[in-house]
């Protein structure tokens, strides 16, 4: 079965970003009009500029743009404070008050590229179609005229009701072999839009044909109704029938499956019927391509949001908003969009269990489960979501209900799915919180069987074992092993140095916690074990120290018992016998230990 991408995405290395570089970079500094006296409408405008900086960095770009906005009309003559409003206000989807500050800007000097796209998309929406062309003919460099000009003038022209100009300036872009997808998807689009029905079939089915050329998930929705309006709805379910997907992407594409099989010539209406649709698939196209290169995320974002400007009800740029959003860690931001996406929405279901896992970013568990049951009963099939809810309820130190969903999952997963260890893995977890240590320990055998060399697992199953004495040797060598593979990372670093205390090389213990315990200053375990080696490494006041501190941290791992923590600050280490090992099998681990 063939893959369909989320997004159209395509990887060109002919094109360099340094025309749009600057433009997509917003100032940080005041100009120094705005220090001004105190009591002055200028010392007003810092205020407010201040005020902006701090929702800014805080990601506020809402409340940024207000207090923007408030400095600007204290300091109207404040040209780097104007550039800034209409990118940040661009950015959050408000493109009417952007274009206004992009025209006034433009009529001061500002001659960013950004700008002339911002003004463009603005005389699109409007019908302006003529003065939208003269804009985008004042873009310069290799990813305006090779990329995004032609795009955006396709459809223009288009709105002219020129289609053979719109055709000819989309052309250019075919040029680049890498576009040759994107290029015959606008091309069935404009072709179908003027009832060229048999130019609309040439262009989309070279996408179909072609098994060189990758399939958006976009570009099936467009064709597959070009084909049931057609009345060839045969090849419309052949095709979207031809296509799988892991994860998020099957629901989507079996609810479009679903939508093609019962879809009637009659009743499906063209998706493309003006040129302002045509406008957002254009700019959907660009921002996914920007989204790809180095630091694309910022211009990506200004396009996906003209995007869904130009169609307010284009699901799937939404879900690419929501994307980059999350690529900011602007999680609630994020969940926002998705709740604007409709239950009838191919993209419904996807978005929800991407609202979940935002849920849990945010440290909102509650929510997560609530809605990640509602999912589950809507779709009990769907063993991502079984999984991702079974994280969820462990997260909440509900092990016993963590184990149903699991094991839920692991029925439903299908043979030789890539999710298989990880189920097995989280169960493991899971019985050892619910103090079933044998099933623990089957799960974590068989997780580790599936996945050989798995660090996660090495580092888990090892640092259990060595808490129980179990296995001791083997146990050491897993958390090496895992160790020379994330060498940086705190937590298998401070299982290294627990390996080295629980056989009593207190001095390597030592070494490795310290390192820990800086990877992870705020670890309540890691400093708890820090002090336990400090206490028997001879370092007393040290250790009094390190137990303080863990007194101070949160608590993820459920190890740090504040009364046990209490007792060893007054009384020190009671009772620790090292285990018993083979001197020669943990030197020839030791020596395998990866050097800093």
């Amino acid at each position: 079965m063939a893959k369909v991408s989320y997004l159209l995405v395509v990887i060109f290395g002919f094109i360099l970003f340094n025309s749009c570089s600057n433009h997509q970079k917003i100032e940080t500094t005041p100009r120094q009009s705005v220090a001004a006296t105190p009591g002055s409408h200028m010392q007003k405008s810092y205020g407010a500029y201040l005020a902006g900086r701090i929702a800014h960095q805080r990601k506020n770009f809402n409340t940024a743009a207000d207090y923007y906005i408030q400095a600007l009309n204290q300091d109207p003559d404040n040209q780097n404070l104007r550039s800034q409003i209409y990118v940040i206000l661009a950015s959050r989807g408000r493109i009417e008050e952007a274009a206004r500050y992009a025209k006034e800007s433009l009529k001061k000097g500002d001659k960013n590229n950004i700008t002339y796209i911002i003004i463009a998309v603005e005389d699109m929406k409007q019908g302006n179609y003529a003065q939208t062309l003269q804009t985008i003919n004042k873009l310069d460099g290799p990813i305006y005229k090779e990329f995004i000009n032609p795009l955006i003038k396709a459809w223009a022209y288009a709105g002219k009701n020129q289609p053979d100009n719109a055709l000819k300036e989309l052309s250019i872009i075919s040029k680049e072999p890498s576009f040759r997808a994107l290029y015959n998807f606008h091309a069935g689009m404009i072709n179908d839009y003027f009832d060229r029905t048999d130019a609309a079939r040439r262009h989309y089915e070279v996408i179909v044909n072609e098994e060189s050329l990758e399939m958006s998930f976009r570009a099936l929705q467009i064709i597959t109704n070009f084909y049931i309006r057609s009345g060839q709805q045969d090849k419309a379910v052949a095709l979207v029938n031809k296509y799988s997907d892991d994860k998020l992407m099957v629901d989507m594409l079996n609810k479009l499956a679903n939508n093609v099989r019962r879809a009637t010539p009659a009743e499906t209406k063209k998706i493309i019927t003006t040129p302002q649709l045509g406008l957002s698939e254009a700019l959907f196209s660009i921002a996914a391509t920007l989204r790809q290169g180095p630091s694309g995320v910022d211009i990506a974002h200004i396009f996906i949001c003209l995007s869904i400007y130009s169609n307010q009800n284009y699901d799937l740029a939404k879900l690419l908003l929501a994307d980059i959003l999350e690529n900011r860690e602007m999680y609630a931001e994020a969940n926002d969009v998705y709740n604007e996406i409709p239950e009838e929405s191919v993209a419904y279901y996807s978005a929800q269990i991407k609202k979940a896992n935002n849920y849990v970013s945010l440290q909102d568990y509650k929510n997560a489960e609530i809605l990640l049951k509602s999912l589950a009963l809507e779709s009990p099939g769907n063993y991502q979501v079984l999984l991702d809810l079974g994280d969820v309820l462990r997260l909440q130190n509900k092990p016993r209900e963590a184990i149903r969903y699991y094991e839920e999952a692991l029925g439903k997963l299908p043979d030789g799915a890539s999710q298989q260890w990880v189920l097995y893995y989280a169960l493991g977890i899971s019985y050892e919180n619910n103090k079933q240590w044998d099933k623990a320990e089957e799960n974590l055998l068989k997780a580790l069987e599936i996945s050989p060399n798995n660090y996660l697992i090495q580092n888990y199953l090892g640092y259990s074992w060595l808490k129980q004495g179990k296995n001791v040797e083997k146990a050491f060598g897993m958390v090496v092993d895992a160790y020379n593979q994330y060498p940086t990372d705190g937590h298998i670093t401070d299982s290294l140095g627990w390996a080295f205390y629980e056989i009593g090389m207190y001095n390597q213990a030592i070494k490795y916690l310290e390192k820990a315990a800086e990877l992870e200053p705020a670890n309540a375990l890691i400093n708890d074990h820090l002090g336990n080696a400090y206490w028997l490494g001879g370092r007393r006041n040290e250790a009094r120290f390190q137990w303080n501190h863990a007194l101070t941290l949160p608590d993820d791992s459920g190890e740090v018992i504040r009364s046990n923590v209490e007792k060893k600050i007054i009384h020190g280490v009671k009772g620790h016998r090292p285990h018993a090992y083979d001197k020669k099998s943990i030197e020839e681990k030791i020596n395998a230990i990866s050097k800093d």
